[in-house]
C-alpha cells in the first residue's frame, strides 16, 4: 500500500498562487445591445440541441424582449455586476464563448468536467431509487472571466429568471493555462452548488440536520448555528469530495493556501471565519474535508484522512468563528460530525438516501486514476478512447495526484490534462447532434469568500 506523501504540496500552492495573481479578465463584456443580439444569433447554431433549446433560445428571447432600453437599464442598475446585470453578462458570455470558440481546448475540457460532475449525481444510473431532481437536470454551461472572484456558479434558480433550464459555472481565465487545484474546486461548484439547488427543500433539510447533529454532540449552539448557516458552501465541499475523491480535499488545501499567499497572508489556511462570510473558515473546511475522505469507500481512505488532518494541523492557529473563539478540539469534532451528517445522513428529499449512496469514491476509481498517470506525465500518445468507467473526474484527480508526485512537471501535467479532457469532450454525446441529457444513462455561489490583500503599514 503506497504511503501518502504530501511533501510536494507547496508546488501546488505556488501554482495556485501564480494563477490567482494573473489579472487576465478574458473577453470584453458585450455591452452594446445590437452587437450582442447579432453575436448571440450567430453563436446559437454552434451549440448542440440540448443547449440551444434549454439555454440559448430562452435567453436570446429574453434579451430581445428586454430591448435596448431595458438592457441599458439593467446594466446601469448593477454597475459592479453582482446581481442581475452580472447574471445577464455571464449567461451571454457562456453562449458566446462556446459558440465563438474562445480558448476552445480549455473551454471544451472545462465543459467536460462540469458535465461529468453533474451527471455523476443526476444520471439515472447513479440516482437509482431516488426521484428525479425538481429543477435543473442539464449540466451547466461554462465561461471564463472575473478573475477576482475565483470559481463560482449561477445555479438554475438564478438563470431561470431568463427562462433557462441550466446554470452557469465560471473559472478565471488564468485557469485555462494553469492552476490545477482550481479545477479540483469544480467539484464544489457543480458537484455541489448546482446539485444542491436542483431539489426543493434539500438545503433546508441539510441545514436542520447539521444543526441538530452538532448540538446533539454537545458542541454548543454557536457551532451548530455556524455550520448550519453555511450549509450551501459546506455541503458543496462534501459533494465535491464524494465525486473527486481525496484530490478534491488536497485541492482545497493548495487552492486556499495559494490565494492567501497571493494576498499577503502567507501560504497558510486562515483560522478565522467572519460572521458575514457564507463560507466556513479555511481551517475547519480543511478538517471537514479530511473527515469526508475518511468516509469514502477506497482502502486508503483512512490513511489519506490522517495525512490530510496532519497537513491542516500545521496551519492551525486560534480558531475564531463568527466572532467566537472555539477550541481546536471542538472545531475538529464539529467538522467530523458535519462530514458524517452531510455525506452519510439519510435525507427525505432524496427518498431516504444519502449523498454517499448516490456518489462515492472506490478502489476502482483509484485504479483508473493510477492508469492516467503515464498519459499525464509522459510524452505518450493521448488515447482516442478510454476503458469503461473512466470519466473527466478521474482525469482531474489524476492531474492533482501527478502534481503531488512530480511537481517539476506541473505545466506539462496541466497541458496534458486539457488534452485528455478534450478527447473526452469530443466523444460526449451531449455535445453532438442528438438531444442527450445525461451521457451516463439571483446570487452566484463562490468557492471562496471575498478576501482583501494586506496593505503595508
Amino acid at each position: 500500500m503506497a504511503k501518502i506523501d504530501l511533501s510536494h504540496l507547496p508546488a501546488c500552492v505556488e501554482d495556485s498562487r501564480l494563477a490567482w495573481l494573473d489579472s487576465d479578465t478574458g473577453p470584453e463584456e458585450p455591452t452594446v445591445y445590437a452587437d450582442l443580439v447579432a453575436r448571440l444569433d450567430a453563436a446559437r447554431p454552434k451549440l448542440p440541441p440540448l443547449y440551444r433549446i434549454n439555454a440559448a433560445d430562452p435567453f436570446i428571447k429574453a434579451v430581445k424582449d428586454l430591448g435596448a432600453d431595458g438592457f441599458a437599464h439593467v446594466l446601469q442598475k448593477d454597475p459592479h455586476r453582482e446581481g442581475q446585470a452580472g447574471l445577464l453578462i455571464d449567461i451571454a458570455q457562456s453562449i458566446l464563448q462556446n459558440g465563438e470558440g474562445y480558448a476552445p481546448r480549455a473551454t471544451d475540457g472545462f465543459q467536460e468536467v462540469i458535465s461529468d460532475l453533474y451527471d455523476g449525481f443526476l444520471s439515472a444510473e447513479d440516482r437509482r431509487g431516488v426521484k428525479e431532481p425538481d429543477f435543473e437536470t442539464i449540466p451547466p454551461l461554462v465561461k471564463w472571466g472575473d478573475p477576482t472572484s475565483g470559481p463560482y456558479t449561477w445555479p438554475v434558480d438564478a438563470t431561470s429568471s431568463f427562462g433557462m433550464d441550466v446554470g452557469i459555472v465560471n473559472l478565471p481565465p488564468a485557469n485555462a493555462r494553469r492552476g490545477i487545484c482550481a479545477w479540483a474546486a469544480l467539484g464544489h461548484e457543480t458537484g455541489g452548488h448546482d446539485i444542491l439547488h436542483a431539489d426543493d427543500g434539500l438545503l433546508r433539510e441539510l441545514s436542520d440536520k447539521v444543526a441538530a447533529a452538532v448540538a446533539a454532540a454537545k458542541l454548543g449552539n454557536h457551532l451548530a448555528e455556524y455550520w448550519a448557516d453555511r450549509i450551501d458552501e459546506t455541503a458543496s465541499d462534501v459533494l465535491g469530495i464524494l465525486n473527486l475523491g481525496p484530490a478534491a480535499a488536497v485541492g482545497v488545501l493548495a487552492y486556499f493556501r495559494g490565494i492567501n499567499a497571493s494576498l499577503g497572508w502567507g501560504p497558510v489556511l486562515s483560522s478565522e471565519g467572519d460572521a458575514d462570510d457564507v463560507h466556513p473558515a479555511d481551517i475547519v473546511r480543511g478538517w471537514m474535508g479530511a473527515e469526508v475522505v475518511r468516509l469514502l469507500k477506497f482502502k486508503q481512505a483512512g490513511a489519506w484522512a490522517d495525512a490530510l488532518v496532519k497537513e491542516v494541523d500545521r496551519d492551525a492557529a486560534k480558531v475564531v468563528l463568527a466572532g467566537a473563539t472555539v477550541t481546536t478540539a471542538n472545531a475538529k469534532k464539529s467538522a467530523a460530525v458535519v462530514a458524517q451528517t452531510i455525506a452519510a445522513g439519510k435525507l427525505n428529499t432524496l427518498d431516504g438516501h444519502a449523498f454517499s449512496d448516490i456518489q462515492n469514491w472506490a478502489d476502482k476509481d483509484e485504479t483508473l486514476v493510477a492508469k492516467l498517470t503515464d498519459p499525464l506525465t509522459m510524452a505518450v500518445d493521448l488515447p482516442a478512447r478510454y476503458a469503461g468507467g473512466t470519466y473527466a473526474a478521474h482525469v482531474v484527480a489524476a492531474a492533482v495526484m501527478s502534481a503531488l508526485r512530480t511537481p517539476q512537471a506541473i505545466p506539462v501535467i496541466f497541458d496534458r490534462m486539457l488534452g485528455l479532457l478534450k478527447v473526452m469532450h469530443d466523444a460526449n454525446p451531449s455535445w453532438g447532434p442528438l438531444y442527450v441529457v445525461h451521457p451516463g444513462d439571483v446570487a452566484r455561489d463562490f468557492v471562496v469568500g471575498m478576501r482583501k490583500a494586506k496593505h503595508a503599514e
